[in-house]
């Protein structure tokens, strides 16, 4: 479990194919691996991975095929990632609950300054969209964010300074693909209400 809390930023220096999917090298400074064991997960732009070598200030992780065809961000050399280390019982929660399974691809309409803030505006894929609430929790990359407005597939979200400084949403542009991941109450609350 996650907070989408975002406590760093990573840089994909290294990317090996495998049979059916793909072994990155992830450099991560500013992250600190001293507590990470070989084994640990790290959310990776939303998607959590697992720790299999560290050396230094990097490590590696095995993405599957399957992560790949419903992700995005995960299969080149020199690509940012937003990063955040699985959370412990004992840690403060700053943002909401986070599984680290994106949900789906959503693909950015708007991103513009207003005042010293910034307003995305992202379309999420039909399935999804049912799951975003006004004043609700969505993950964008990892990042934990509440909704402003919801209109069909499309919902807006008010991006203090401190968020698009900390984290990859500052590269952002109309087309963007980003990775989603819904409030896992709503999910649970759609199964409970279902028709057995």
């Amino acid at each position: 479990m996650f907070t989408g809390i975002i406590t760093a930023t990573g840089k994909i220096t290294h990317v090996q194919p495998l049979e059916a999917g793909l072994r990155l090298t992830v450099a991560a400074p500013k992250l600190g691996l001293a507590d990470v064991a070989i084994g640990d997960s790290i959310a990776h732009g939303g998607v959590c991975l697992t720790v299999i070598a560290k050396k230094g200030s990097s490590y590696q992780i095995d993405v599957s095929r399957e992560t790949l065809d419903c992700t995005v961000g995960l299969d080149a050399a020199g690509g940012e990632v937003n990063l955040e280390k699985a959370m412990r019982l004992s840690d403060f929660i700053g943002g909401h609950l986070v599984s680290g399974h994106v949900d789906g691809v959503g693909e950015v309409v708007k991103f513009e300054p207003i005042g010293e803030s910034h307003e995305l505006v992202i379309k999420a894929p039909k399935a999804l969209a049912k799951y975003i609430a006004r004043k609700g929790s969505v993950t964008v990359d990892g990042v934990s964010l509440t909704t402003n407005s919801v209109k069909g597939r499309k919902f807006s979200i008010n991006l203090i300074p401190h968020t698009v400084a900390a984290t990859t949403l500052k590269r952002l542009q109309p087309g963007s693909k980003v990775n989603l991941e819904v409030d896992l109450i709503a999910r649970y609350v759609e199964r409970m209400l279902a028709p057995s």
